[in-house]
């Protein structure tokens, strides 16, 4: 995006791209500036750490990191920077994610990373998440995330109607 991103998306290999393409088309549903980038915890651990500790400096509000296995790209971010931190753990073998998943959710005390659940589901989940984080200091896109939520719910009641007038006839 052209404008100073407000997200960082940052993932641990090239191919966690395609389960974040729906964190990409959310943000850019509600209008966020984000950026994406490769690293990892494990085999760019310097390149890593310097990203958290500048993103503060250039603008970055929210990270969200996606990574698999022992999923440690969230942590060593969170621990050099104050910014909220999000996680998505990735699926892979041979644990189907559940490796990611506690290797994000079990971060000592002192370090928090919010962790969304795994898959395409947590990366949509990471990208509402940052909305509603930024959403606390802008009205504008507090109005878009109600908007958004109402249509939702707009959805599972005509679907409800549907099965009703369906189960009816």
């Amino acid at each position: 995006m052209t404008e100073k991103a407000l997200v960082a998306v940052i993932m641990g290999s090239k191919s966690d791209l395609a389960v974040l393409e729906d964190c990409f088309s959310t943000l850019k549903e509600f209008g966020i500036p984000f950026t994406g980038r490769i690293m990892s915890a494990h085999r760019t651990p310097d390149i890593a750490a310097e990203f958290a500790k500048s993103c503060e400096k250039n603008g970055i509000k929210v990270i969200i990191c996606a990574a698999g296995m022992a999923a440690h790209l969230a942590g060593v971010v969170a621990g050099h920077t104050t910014l909220p931190v999000i996680g998505i753990p990735m699926i892979c073998e041979p644990f189907n994610g559940l490796d990611s998943l506690l290797s994000m959710v079990q971060m000592p005390p002192g370090i928090p990373v919010a962790t969304v659940t795994t898959g395409k589901p947590g990366a949509k989940n990471a990208a509402l998440l940052a909305v509603s984080i930024l959403a606390l200091a802008d009205k504008d896109l507090s109005g878009k995330l109600k908007e958004f939520r109402r249509a939702q719910a707009k959805k599972v009641s005509e679907a409800d109607v549907e099965l009703q007038n369906k189960l009816n006839a």
